[in-house]
């Protein structure tokens, strides 16, 4: 890109009003490629990245040196405390931490181990840490400021890499159980082949963070279908619908967290989205009433739930605008070559439209969770990647997922799908979110409850909302439990996590 569209704008930053061009990013990636190597890195050597939000920009060009100097990158979730930072750090084996203020004060204090505050040891493998923005505290191992090692020459430099070497090692967020580690090797890092395209520079809005499989997504996707990437550091309603209007994005994504935050908010209705060809929605399941009102508010566009995750590496599915309406609910049918389809407890093959576990299956080597055999094994048999979501596929392979395996509420035998029930709360005209999990029973062994986010000034009562679903849903359905709160705990991805969910005491509903 660099070489063919050089002074075009590659990335920007709308939080500082900062952007990227593919030679500036080149040039800035070689140099600090070659700096790394300087420093010590070498072919397979893992590289963290704990770049704030604030700095995208760095971010971006760390990750593309790491790359260029044959080594791993280690995208490092922010929103970590100090023993989740530790672990995935001594996990990686990482060599050489790059972060910036205020993470590096983080770095400082979570790996303090015994000692004072930011003067203790770090990891035993951790050799450097690269600070973004300047040095000015002390460390037990060599501290180098960014503008130390990236290098005077920005010539090409690259170390040579084969398609089975590692190239990045993702930690999930997860909503249950400590982070794994995804091994993404060169072979199957990309969602889009690698080629040239034809050049728009239409915008591709974002705000995931760059740490997640959605925000690594943005790096490099954009820019091979011609386009730049739009970067909204931090999801705040007002500030979106702004970059909407002024930069005119052709393309935005959004998890459904953020599409039910914007429709909830009275800008929403009146804001100018016409530029939208495309609003992609995915890492998580999407309420069919959410989509309809994203829809009509976007006639022009396609408003399309996709299903990927990191595991699952270039496999995802697309809904084309033309089903969004007959297929409500569906995330779409599989690219080729990836095969969708879903199984019994025992393995077997479910026929059209019987709920079971979705399993992936993609030609050619595998992803797998890095130094954990045991859990890789569990993931990825023999028939493929089992998902641990629970989906169902209608006759023309549309795929249509209903919750989690573990998340399945058996009440008296039956069982109860959470994504079901929230569906039929988000048509509710006064909910704004709503969390569905099972709660412990004494004689049904499970029972079904709600939490709910209102909408503000709406009045909703809990009893009102349980009528509304009764009327929708089979009785063992219906929340015996609502719960109204202020938000729902979510993850960085904006998941939610359920096992955060609480029950108040006493009852608030019956």
């Amino acid at each position: 890109m660099a070489a063919h569209f050089a002074p075009e704008t590659a990335f920007v930053d709308l939080a500082a009003s900062r952007g990227l061009s593919f030679a500036d990013w080149d040039a800035q990636a070689n140099g600090m490629a070659r700096g790394l190597g300087k420093i010590g890195v070498r072919r397979g050597d893992r590289v963290a990245i704990y770049v704030s939000a604030d700095q995208p920009l760095t971010w971006v060009v760390s990750y593309a040196a790491v790359h260029r100097a044959g080594a791993v990158a280690v995208p490092i979730n922010t929103r970590w405390v100090a023993a989740e930072l530790r672990a995935v750090l001594d996990h990686a084996g990482a060599s050489v931490v790059v972060a910036d203020e205020p993470a590096l004060a983080r770095v400082g204090e979570s790996l303090a181990g015994d000692g004072p505050s930011g003067e203790g040891q770090v990891p035993p493998g951790v050799e450097v840490v690269v600070a973004v923005g300047g040095v000015n505290r002390p460390f037990a191992r060599p501290l180098l400021s960014w503008e130390e090692v990236m290098d005077g020459d920005r010539t090409p430099y690259r170390v040579e890499v084969d398609e089975d070497d590692l190239a990045d090692i993702i930690y999930t967020s997860g909503t249950t159980g400590r982070p794994k580690g995804v091994a993404v090797r060169h072979a199957n890092a990309s969602l889009l082949p690698a080629g040239l395209p034809t050049w728009s520079g239409a915008g591709w809005l974002t705000c995931s963070p760059l740490f997640t499989f959605a925000g690594i997504t943005s790096v490099y996707t954009p820019m091979k279908l011609g386009m730049t990437a739009l970067y909204l550091p931090r999801f705040e309603p007002v500030a979106w619908i702004a970059a909407v209007e002024e930069h005119r994005p052709a393309m935005v994504f959004l998890v459904p967290a953020m599409a039910e935050l914007l429709l909830a908010h009275p800008d929403f209705e009146r804001a100018d989205l016409s530029s939208i060809g495309l609003c992609a929605l995915g890492s998580a399941p999407l309420a069919p009433q959410v989509q309809r009102r994203l829809q009509a508010l976007m006639p022009a566009a396609a408003v399309s739930n996709a299903y990927g995750m990191t595991e699952a590496g270039p496999a995802f599915t697309i809904l084309p605008k033309e089903e969004t309406e007959r297929r409500a609910g569906s995330v779409g049918r599989p690219l080729p070559p990836a095969e969708f389809f879903v199984v019994d407890a025992d393995g077997e093959r479910l026929g059209t439209g019987e709920v079971g576990e979705l399993v992936i299956r993609l030609p050619g080597k595998a992803r797998e969770y890095y130094r954990d055999p045991q859990a890789s094994a569990a993931a990825w048999r023999t028939d493929g990647l089992h998902t641990g979501d629970l989906a169902r596929i209608d006759e023309d392979g549309y795929v249509y997922v209903v919750g989690r395996l573990k998340e399945v509420i058996i009440r008296g035998g039956n069982n109860v799908y959470a994504a079901d029930v929230e569906a039929v709360l988000y048509e509710h005209p006064d909910v704004a979110e709503a969390a569905v999990a099972g709660v412990p029973h004494p004689v049904l062994g499970e029972d079904v409850a709600a939490w709910v986010v209102a909408r503000p000034g709406s009045g909703l009562e809990p009893a009102g909302l349980q009528a509304f679903a009764a009327e929708r849903l089979a009785d063992y359905k219906v929340p015996r439990r609502v719960v109204l709160v202020a938000s729902l705990p979510r993850n960085a991805t904006g998941k939610v996590v359920k096992s955060d969910l609480v029950l108040p005491d006493p009852v608030e509903s019956g």
